[in-house]
């Protein structure tokens, strides 16, 4: 008999995780934060069934690094979230995952420490708690939802998820969006190809059956209904926008056309600012221009938003992190987070009066 291995040949170690179940049972659901998800995720529902008039709007750190700056600016939000609810859904962005075209930083759960130490069963807990932190505001929350099994730890405390560009073609990511608990939104592909966020949104409305693991963190076979709250992101693509009124309604015809609802998000980052912060105000008032002007299929907006301006490297020396800036993509600062947000609630306003 052969003694060659032939399995784990890459494998350095195996350590162990914690199930969802644990981490569950350390840091349980409370009835505050199970109120925020439960009405934050009909609240986006109505949206986007027309049964709420109000424009939902995304926005937070590109990634969540440090949770004292990430609470700090929950705080702020909150307080503008309560001043804007008449017109506006405010959920705060909270992502602890970030896709990596090669190498880099990918995330707090699973370097929470930001050293190379990859603890993900501490980042997972501590990504947890934050999300409670969140919510016990009574701020919804939304995220980016990257690994497949990340779910089944922190998913309650979720009211809206994003899947993103690189990954809304992924039939993994399909599958898993078929199963969640919250509307969805699909970013069209990063050569600003409609049809991968278009076909996304319809494998996912359908049921699905795949692997997965279960809450004793066991494998099991995971069988969906089919997610109906799948949406459009508009997040521009190719070094090139698509959030002006002509793109905007291309995408509503590729919607039509495959008998989707036309629910379009605007990202406000990415391409269409070409990843610079300064652009992310003129993008919102275009936005808000066509939503003047009479279209009725965006239904939210992305920003990118964080207490400092800008971005910055990460330091060896993690005392020299300025407090409140990002560590990945640029983002604006608050001040014109509150501009930014009032000049919309306020095009809103008369809008209704209008109608």
């Amino acid at each position: 008999m052969s003694t060659a291995q032939t399995d784990n040949l890459n494998i350095a170690s195996v350590d162990y995780m914690p199930s969802p179940r644990e981490i569950k049972a350390q840091l349980p659901m409370s009835e505050a934060a199970e109120h925020t998800v439960l009405q934050g995720r009909q609240a986006l529902c109505d949206i986007l069934d027309r049964r709420d008039p109000r424009l939902f709007v995304v926005l937070g750190p590109c990634s969540i690094h440090d949770p004292e700056a990430g609470l700090d600016y929950a705080r702020r939000l909150k307080v503008l979230a309560d001043e804007v609810a008449d017109t506006m859904l405010l959920v705060m962005r909270v992502y602890f995952e970030k896709p990596r075209t090669a190498v880099g930083w990918k995330g707090f759960i699973n370097d929470p420490y930001l050293d190379d130490s990859f603890r993900i069963d501490e980042g997972m807990a501590k990504a947890r708690r934050f999300l409670m932190d969140i919510n016990e505001l009574g701020l919804p929350a939304a995220t980016e939802a990257l690994d497949p099994i990340a779910p089944q730890y922190y998913g309650d405390l979720i009211a809206w998820t994003a899947i993103g560009a690189r990954t809304a073609e992924s039939q993994t990511h399909r599958e898993m969006s078929s199963g969640l608990s919250t509307p969805v939104g699909f970013k069209n592909g990063t050569d600003g190809d409609l049809g991968v966020a278009v076909n996304a949104i319809l494998s996912a409305s359908n049921p699905h059956s795949f692997l997965g693991i279960g809450s004793d963190g066991q494998s099991v076979i995971l069988r969906t209904r089919g997610n109906r709250y799948g949406h459009l992101v508009l997040r521009g693509g190719n070094g090139q926008p698509n959030y002006d009124t002509v793109s905007v309604t291309l995408a509503e015809q590729a919607l039509e056309k495959a008998g989707i609802p036309k629910n379009i998000v605007v990202d406000c980052s990415h391409a269409n600012s070409s990843k610079k912060p300064e652009l992310q105000p003129l993008v919102m008032k275009d936005v808000m221009h066509q939503i003047r002007e009479g279209n009725q299929s965006i239904v939210g907006l992305m920003v990118e938003s964080f207490l400092e301006e800008g971005n910055q490297p990460m330091a060896e020396d993690r005392s020299k992190l300025r407090y409140g800036c990002s560590i990945t993509d640029a983002c604006v600062n608050w001040a014109t987070t509150e501009e930014m947000i009032r000049e919309g609630a306020e095009v809103l306003r008369q809008v209704r009066k209008q109608a």
